[in-house]
């Protein structure tokens, strides 16, 4: 069996402080720049444009940018440009385009549509050289350096980083700002974080949910992707709300839940879909703020556009030694590939 601490994506996840500090200094000024552009011509809309965990990262933008901003955020389905070939006519809008590799042809397709029916393009891309990067009319790059692992992590906290860095700086919001500024030596801070009861408790279970709201839906979303490729364990992700309609039917004993939750007005909420499935027998492991219960997972506690990123950041740590636990290498998941080109 490997050692958790010898793969890829441990020593790459751990980078993530590390790559905030370094994004953060290199990208102020055209972050800046860019603001000033759109509080002078505001967009009518803003449109993502994402697969993956940069997908995810894209939920997380609608939940801040629709919070702090006010301005309607909505997904683009790449397919509608790349396979069904329908011109989208986004009219005056921000359309941001995140990627790792920012070479898939769908995503490619999408951007290309949108700006030819006049959509301002906003890139936030890892790889500086590439195809989406060159088409780009605004560029936040993510500095996160090379990913070997086929699991991407730092990239993605720096997606979150990235985003927060724009609409604080777009809002002219001084309270975000100085807490993403703080957010690095947080980040470092929950990378040590003691989540080993989450290998323990989900070792040996066949599924589960991942729960989030608002802004901690994103990364809800990006932990039940990790514990399918990484784990080879079957994870869906909903939102306190959305899985009472329905999903909540399977919640109890032997179907355990992971829960994201945040310090802000969906905590109450989060705090109650927790209390009902640990009546019917359920158990609940809960990163944030402790409910009664609930397997508490250390959390540090920041401002709430901060505090998923520093949960995601202590998860990555959590799943990679599931992983190994599970007799698995994180590093190369079967049938996946680090760059995934689709049409």
């Amino acid at each position: 069996m490997i050692a958790a601490e010898s793969t890829n994506l441990f020593a790459e996840a751990r980078q993530a402080g590390a790559v905030i500090r370094s994004q953060l200094f290199a990208n102020d000024g055209r972050v800046a720049a860019l603001a000033r552009r759109l509080r002078a011509a505001p967009p009518e809309a803003v449109l993502t444009c994402a697969r993956g965990s940069s997908d995810h990262a894209a939920t997380f933008a609608k939940y801040l940018i629709e919070t702090r901003l006010g301005i309607v955020t909505a997904s683009q389905a790449p397919s509608i440009a790349s396979l069904y070939r329908v011109p989208s006519r986004p009219g005056h809008a921000l359309c941001i385009a995140i990627s790792q590799s920012g070479r898939s042809p769908d995503l490619l397709a999408t951007v290309d549509a949108a700006r030819e029916a006049g959509a301002f393009i906003l890139a936030l891309v890892n790889d500086e050289d590439s195809p989406l990067a060159k088409r780009a009319d605004a560029l936040i790059p993510l500095h996160a350096g090379i990913e070997r692992s086929v699991a991407a992590t730092k990239s993605y906290v720096g997606a979150l980083a990235a985003l927060v860095h724009l609409v604080a700086a777009w809002s002219e919001d001084e309270e975000l700002a100085s807490a993403l500024a703080a957010a690095p030596a947080l980040l470092d801070r929950a990378w040590r974080a003691d989540w080993s009861v989450l290998a323990e408790k989900l070792r040996d279970v066949n599924g589960l949910y991942v729960i989030g709201r608002g802004l901690g839906l994103g990364v809800a979303q990006e932990a039940a992707l990790k514990f399918k490729e990484t784990c080879g364990l079957h994870a869906e992700a909903f939102s306190a709300a959305e899985i009472r309609h329905g999903p909540i039917a399977l919640a109890g004993p032997g179907f355990p839940l992971l829960v994201f939750r945040q310090s802000d007005e969906t905590e109450d909420s989060v705090e109650k879909l927790a209390a009902d499935v640990i009546a019917r027998g359920g158990e609940v492991l809960m990163a944030g703020p402790p409910a009664p219960g609930a397997i508490a997972l250390p959390s540090e506690a920041a401002h709430p556009a901060i505090e998923p990123m520093l949960q995601i950041q202590s998860f990555y740590r959590a799943v990679n030694a599931l992983a190994v636990a599970r007799g698995l290498d994180p590093d190369s998941p079967p049938h996946l590939a680090k760059v995934t080109e689709t049409v």
